[in-house]
Order: structure tokens, then sequence, then C-alpha cells
């Protein structure tokens, strides 16, 4: 008797539009309020006036990243609908170049000649469009642009990644602020790579030497600028 097995693979590609835009921007989150805040406390000024602009940061940051990302995004889509509408008008006007098209892709991937024809007219008889898109066009669900939850994804982990660094300047007295929040924020930023890499599949040690370098340059110009505001005034 035989036994049929399923095989579910899980690929990891399919993470890959939120995954880049919660990475970014919880990252950015981290590194921009952290940078702000140890910038204005290397300054001298006092408490009151770190957390607000701190505060002041998180929002208008959550807000940029949110902006940024959607008209990004919205012009990749804007080109891929377009290229899109070409090719259904081409598909309408010289269906037979088309097919010849689709055969070539397939034959340049190895497939002989009689069998790419073959696929390519079972394809194109089933969604014609559908089957240019994904190998003419590279357009794919997995990859197709989504600009709303592109937006909202990168608002809110540039927020959450912007409250970390912001509520350890919170918690620690006025005279540790600058110490306190660069080391938690390179821990922040340790954690971000590692679970980023982890969520990914890729190497954790490089993911988070990366973030983390990054992280500490930032904060070491912001508080050298600080400082020598600070003596100035």
């Amino acid at each position: 008797m035989s036994r049929q097995t399923t095989h579910l693979e899980r690929h990891l590609v399919a993470r890959i539009g939120w995954l880049r835009a919660a990475v970014l921007g919880a990252n950015d989150g981290i590194v921009s309020t952290a940078s702000l805040i140890v910038g204005v406390a290397a300054a001298a000024a006092d408490k009151p006036a770190i957390l607000i602009a701190g505060l002041a940061g998180l929002v208008a940051g959550a807000m940029s990243m949110a902006a940024g990302e959607y008209v990004s995004v919205s012009s990749q889509s804007d080109s891929e609908t377009a290229d899109l509408a070409r090719e259904r008008v081409e598909l309408d006007t010289d269906i037979d170049h088309e097919r010849a098209e689709l055969a070539a892709i397939y034959e340049k991937r190895g497939v002989s000649p009689e069998l790419a024809v073959q696929v390519a007219d079972q394809l194109m008889a089933r969604d014609a469009l559908g089957a240019h898109a994904r190998d003419e066009l590279g357009i794919s669900d997995m990859t197709t642009a989504r600009p709303i939850q592109a937006a909202f994804a990168s608002a809110l982990m540039f927020s959450v990644g912007a409250a970390l660094p912001l509520a350890t300047a919170m918690a620690a007295p006025r005279e540790t602020i600058p110490t306190a929040v660069a080391v938690a924020s390179l821990v922040f930023l340790a954690l971000l790579g590692a679970v980023s890499a982890r969520a990914g599949g890729a190497g954790m040690t490089k993911a988070i030497v990366r973030v983390t370098l990054w992280g500490a340059l930032a904060m070491a110009a912001t508080a050298a600028i600080g400082r020598l505001s600070g003596a100035v005034v």
C-alpha cells in the first residue's frame, strides 16, 4: 500500500517585504532617538528638555518613516501597475509574440524548446497575464508592493524602537543619561540584529555587528556635537 505524504516547505523570502520595513523602522527608531537623547544630554540640557527632545524625535520620526515608506513603496507599486497594463495590451495585440517570449524565458532556464513551448501554452491558457507578470516581470504575491502595510510597519516599529532609549532616559538619573542610553541602545540593537537575522534565516554575528557598529558611530557623533555645543554655550 502506498503512503502519500505531504511535504510543506516554509520559505523565508515570503517575509522579505514586512521584515525589511520592520527592521528598518526599529533600527532607525533606536539609533535616531538614542543619538538625539545622547546629543542633547551631552549639551548639558536638563532632564525635562532631554525627554521632550526624545519624545518629539519619536513622533516626528514615526511620521517621517511612514510617509517615506509609503511614497517609496507607492512608486514601486505604480511601476508594477504600469508594467502590468503594458503587458496586458501586448497580450491583447500580439499574443503569439508574447507566447514565444515566455517560451524563450523557460528555454534560458534549461527547459528544452519543445517543452518550453508546451509550458508557455499551458500557463497562458490558464492565466496569461499572471504567467508574464511572474516570469517576465518578476512580480509575484510575495514581492508585490504594499504601500500601506509597509508604512504602518515602519511607523509602528520606529515607535517601538524609539520608545526603548526614551524609557531608559526616563528611568536613569540625569548625570548618567548619556552612558545609560548609549549602553542600553547598543544592547537593544544587538537584540534587534539577532531577531532579524533569526527571522530571515541569516547568520546572527554579522547582523549584530552591523547594527551595533553603525549605532555606536551615530551616538558618538551626536555626543561630540552636543559636547561642542554645550561648551560654546
